[in-house]
Parts: C-alpha cells; structure tokens; sequence
C-alpha cells in the first residue's frame, strides 16, 4: 500500500480528480479513504481477525466483497483464556464485513512464536476453563443484584418488559 499524507496531490484527471478549493479548507485526497478496494494488498495472505464478539481467527484470505466480507481459507480459531491458548481448526469461513473489528497480516517468519507466559492446551480444557472465567466474572453482579433486591431496588435486565 502506498503511504500518503494530507499534502500528495490526486492524480491529474481521471473519474476522482477533485479541484482543488481555493481559500477553502485543505481537501482530502481521494487515496486517503479507506474503502474495501484496500483489502486488495491482503489477498492471498495470512490474517489476523478480531471479531467484535471478542473471537480471534487466523487464515488465508482468499476473497472480499465491496462489503468487505471476507473468505478465509485454511482458518483456525484461536481461544486465549489466561495464561493458555488453544487452536480450533475451521476450514473455510465467510466473515461478515460489519463483525470485524480489527485486521492485521501475519508476519511468517513470527508465526510459530508463542510469547512466554502461553502454553497451547487441547480445546476442551481452554473451553472449560472459558465457562469458567466467565462464571466467575458474573458473580459479583449477582451478588450486587441481590444486595440491590433487599433494598427495593431492581437490578439491570432483570424485570419484565412493559410494552
């Protein structure tokens, strides 16, 4: 991709050749937005997606869409819960373009390096232990939720909906 600023020029001519303002505010050039057409560089490389669910997928993209829906080949889904990870393997995945929240490539010569503090464990224990965080993580809001009950209060989402 190319590395532009605020002062590169468009191209002379052609369908986005914008005039520029005169005594006006600066103008963006046209290759300063970001459209779906970027993902172009992207093709055929090994990605990293954070998805706005908060799940992590890894693998090749192999096609997009002007929605920027992308098609992943060779995909892992990869669970981090404390100090352990584990890989998912999932094959093809179509990713929705509104779900992702955060793109990256994958430097390969990086990509077998785990940091210090992870250890790979099967599936089922990173899953477990997944429950797990995740149960801990809501007993304090049931804990404040029947403090709140005892005095006339009604916790968040807990009543019924009054149309």
């Amino acid at each position: 991709m190319e590395n532009l600023s605020l002062q590169d020029l468009p191209p002379a001519g052609g369908p986005n050749h914008v005039q520029p303002a005169l005594g006006g505010p600066p103008q963006l050039p046209p290759q300063m937005f970001t459209t779906a057409a970027q993902l172009l560089d992207l093709t055929d490389k090994k990605l990293l997606l954070v998805l706005r669910d908060g799940r992590k997928l890894i693998g090749v993209l192999r096609s997009w869409d002007q929605f920027a829906n992308l098609v992943l080949q060779e995909t892992i889904e990869r669970i981090f819960v404390e100090d352990v990870y584990a890989d998912i393997v999932r094959g093809i995945y179509l990713v929705r373009g509104e779900n992702v929240l955060l793109l990256g490539e994958i430097d390969l010569d990086k990509d077998e390096y785990v940091p210090e503090p992870f250890r790979k464990v099967s599936a089922e224990e990173a899953h477990a232990l997944k429950i797990k965080q995740t149960q801990d993580r809501k007993e304090p809001d049931k804990i404040r939720a029947k403090k709140l009950q005892e005095l006339g209060f009604e916790a968040e989402h807990s009543g019924e909906i009054l149309f």
